[in-house]
């Protein structure tokens, strides 16, 4: 039973604190989509995620307004789609991303995920077809979100990937450099890529999972740097006692929407994504979180610790909360959404090789960077395939979501709008990798892999 005073608490956080669910996301099987007729495949697709997803945002919105709690983001995730069109003999996926937006167009989701490979042991023909597709998907499409997972702790990295992937994170963001290279904005690479994570650009719907789910990812950095607030100079066991307590309360608010949700559009409920996930809004940083522990800026020394102590604060009072957890649940650093993580890479604090050092501690890792338009394909391949042996080695999730802004130089700034916020373009190394990456291959899995 909710007592009077705990009302008021949810209230004071929702109106204060920018507390909100960050996503609903239903993830849909098109596992029963596949058909040797891409025209027929793409039919199915679309008029099964129409008819699965037609209530999904007035059961947001209703839920919203009968209880209070904001619910940015409405999503879709899917099968992906290298798995789906695989049956069919077309050459190019693009219609298939093309299908997507239209089937998030008419559900009014904002986003749609799954427009994924899976190759961290190698490629598949219709790996290769979605692959070479991404950048014509995503700049040809709004709401189409694009991963790829090429490493696992099981197998090893795929570097014949991670080779691909520098040339088609740099041609995704040729195709939009009207926008500040946006396709790459809606593309992550993956190492331990999880199947059931709500949030975009990499959500998608994994083959383990139920012929339909409900997922929801919360957020609040500003209800836990509020929480500090008011234990400020106390000792580390006290800070990390009051996050777990803060971590309890968002996720116990996550669990009853994502139930509601579940029980009001008749499929099942999957899981809640613990992930702190910060907004440009002021208030609603984790850099700020970071900063309230005693670190003068973001990205000084110390600051690794300090998010090791967020996560794991998180991950222990929001597993009490809930009765499944899952995707990433961890803290969200990406760069042009959180406006402390802004302030520190301005004020010289936070740069890729200390963003670097703190994905080794938290999920999802260098996430929403901008680079130099000019920084080489090979470049980029290096900075993931660094990102994926952290993941590897720690078996844990690690991602790259980097954006080579055309025309842009370090110290310029790209606006995205919305979540997405604005990129200051940040420095990389002007020593090359170009043969370190031509060498392919696969890097082998470490020795902590052999587990069975």
């Amino acid at each position: 039973m909710l007592m009077p005073f705990e009302i008021i608490e949810t209230i004071k956080m929702i109106q204060q604190e920018n507390l909100d669910i960050r996503t609903i996301t239903m993830g849909i099987s098109l596992r029963d989509c596949a058909c040797s007729s891409g025209k027929e495949s793409r039919k199915k697709i679309y008029d099964k995620i129409t008819r699965l997803a037609e209530n999904l945002v007035k059961v947001g919105e209703d839920i919203e307004r009968e209880y209070g709690v904001p619910i940015v983001n409405k999503r879709i995730s899917v099968t992906p789609i290298s798995i789906i069109a695989e049956s069919c003999d077309d050459e190019n996926y693009v219609e298939f991303a093309k299908t997507l937006d239209r089937a998030a167009d008419a559900v009014g989701v904002n986003f749609i995920g799954g427009f994924s490979a899976l190759v961290h042991k190698g490629y598949t023909v219709g790996d290769r077809r979605l692959i070479a597709s991404i950048p014509e998907a995503l700049s040809s499409t709004k709401k189409v979100c694009s991963s790829v997972n090429l490493a696992t702790t099981k197998t090893g990295i795929n570097m014949d990937a991670v080779r691909e992937m520098g040339k088609i994170i740099k041609k995704s963001a040729e195709l939009t450099a009207d926008s500040g290279g946006m396709a790459c904005a809606k593309l992550v690479v993956f190492a331990n890529v999880p199947e059931d994570n709500p949030f975009m650009a990499g959500a998608f719907h994994g083959v383990g999972e139920p012929e339909c789910v409900i997922n929801v990812g919360v957020s609040g950095p500003g209800t836990v740097k509020a929480a500090l607030e008011k234990v400020k100079g106390a000792d580390f066991e006290t800070v990390s006692e009051t996050i777990k307590k803060t971590a309890f309360k968002i996720t116990r608010m996550g669990q009853l929407v994502a139930y509601e949700a579940s029980r009001r559009l008749g499929v099942a409920f999957g899981i809640v994504d613990l992930s702190l996930a910060p907004t440009p809004a002021i208030g609603d940083s984790v850099a700020h979180i970071l900063e309230e522990m005693g670190l003068e800026k973001c990205g000084t020394h110390g600051t690794t610790a300090a998010l090791a102590l967020l996560n794991d604060a998180v991950k222990k009072g929001g597993t009490m909360a809930s009765s499944y957890v899952g995707g990433l649940s961890g803290a969200f650093i990406p760069v042009s959404e959180d406006a402390g993580m802004i302030d520190a890479v301005k004020a010289g604090a936070l740069s890729i090789e200390k963003l670097e050092a703190m994905t080794c501690v938290c999920s999802v890792g260098l996430d929403m960077i901008v680079v130099p338009g000019d920084t080489s394909a090979e470049t980029i391949s290096a900075i993931i395939a660094d990102e994926a042996a952290i993941g590897v080695v720690n078996n844990k999730t690690t991602a790259v979501r980097i954006i080579p802004a055309p025309g842009k130089k370090v110290g310029d700034v790209v606006e995205f709008g919305g979540l997405l916020g604005s990129g200051p373009v940040m420095e990389v190394s002007k020593f090359s990798s170009k043969e370190f990456i031509e060498r392919g291959g696969r890097i082998p899995a470490p020795i902590h892999s052999l587990r069975n």
